[in-house]
């Protein structure tokens, strides 16, 4: 009597998708979700819109002072370029030695750069400015001597003074005069500035921190009992937070668009009063903008502070809902 095969065995099987396959869905579950969350901020655009408003309100203040500080930073490039020592000749030098000991000086380490100044050009220059001709010109002979201005090469007040003491030793130089003082108060403010603005970034930042927190925070407990039920049915955290993420990011972002849009605003409304009055000094003076470098660190940033007070957030409340 023969047997008959046993039948081999069958049941679940358990199937893996491959990696495309998960890529792909994990891409389109992202799409949907920056899809919904931005969505939920449409059907609530009173609320969101102040929320956006007050992260706004909270990047004005250290932008603005960023863009102050830029605009100092190019007014100390120019003044550095204009700061110079003016080395007085001895009396009696010819211009032919005069030429020959700016070459010498020319020659020294650290000097950029030389202009000579001759007796008679500094007896002109010195007519012009104070508008005494006449009176100059009964002065029997020329009491200025010959001067050579001296352009550093490093304008730090420290490297002007060494280079100072090494220019009075040439020979034929009688005095090297310089002014360095308002050159250390610029220094001194520029780096006060710097701080006072680092210090106001970090604490306006905490503030969209903590406005971005309390709106998800008030978001994950409207849904609270959706995220137990996902949560029941093996939802990971990482499911269950992406859609508040996207929601601190899309508020981040608006609030960075309304920052600039003040900002561009403030610029434009300022402008003219601003050039007038550096008009009335004589002087050209325009306020400065974010242009786009700046507009994309400021979205940049704002979005990134959405996104960190959002995960932040839903961390701390995720950690406290249990299924039941």
């Amino acid at each position: 009597m023969s047997r008959e095969p046993a039948p081999s065995p069958r049941g679940a099987r358990t199937h893996r998708p491959s990696g495309g396959v998960r890529w792909r869905a994990w891409a389109r579950h992202h799409r949907a979700m920056a899809v919904d969350s931005a969505c939920r901020l449409l059907r609530r655009p009173l609320g969101s819109l102040l929320t956006m408003l007050a992260i706004a309100i909270a990047l004005v203040l250290p932008a603005g002072l960023w863009l102050t500080l830029d605009s100092a930073r190019l007014l100390d490039a120019e003044l550095e370029e204009s700061a110079t020592l003016t080395t007085y000749l001895e009396a009696g030098v010819g211009e032919g030695e005069a030429g020959r000991i700016e070459e010498a000086l020319a020659a020294q380490a650290g000097v950029a750069g030389t202009r000579l100044i001759t007796a008679a050009e500094g007896m002109a220059e010195f007519e012009q400015a104070l508008g005494l001709r006449d009176a100059l010109a009964r002065i029997e002979g020329n009491p200025l001597p010959a001067s050579v201005v001296v352009r550093p090469g490093d304008p730090d007040p420290e490297a002007v003074r060494e280079l100072a003491e090494t220019l009075e030793a040439v020979v034929g130089v009688e005095e090297v005069r310089l002014d360095l003082a308002w050159l250390e108060r610029l220094r001194h403010l520029a780096e006060l500035g710097q701080r006072v603005t680092l210090a106001l970034g970090v604490l306006f930042g905490l503030g969209v921190l903590l406005v971005v927190g309390n709106t998800i925070r008030l978001a994950v407990e409207n849904r609270r009992q959706e995220i137990e039920v996902v949560t029941l049915i093996g939802a990971t955290h990482a499911f269950v937070r992406r859609p508040f993420l996207y929601s601190g990011a899309w508020f981040g972002l608006g609030g960075g668009l309304l920052a600039w849009g003040l900002l561009t605003l403030g610029s434009d409304w300022l402008s003219a009063p601003v050039s007038a009055l550096a008009a009335s000094y004589g002087a050209s003076f325009h306020l400065p903008r974010l242009g786009p470098e700046g507009s994309t660190i400021l979205l940049a940033c704002s979005t990134l502070l959405g996104w960190l007070g959002a995960w932040i957030a839903v961390n701390r409340h995720l950690a406290e809902i249990r299924p039941r």
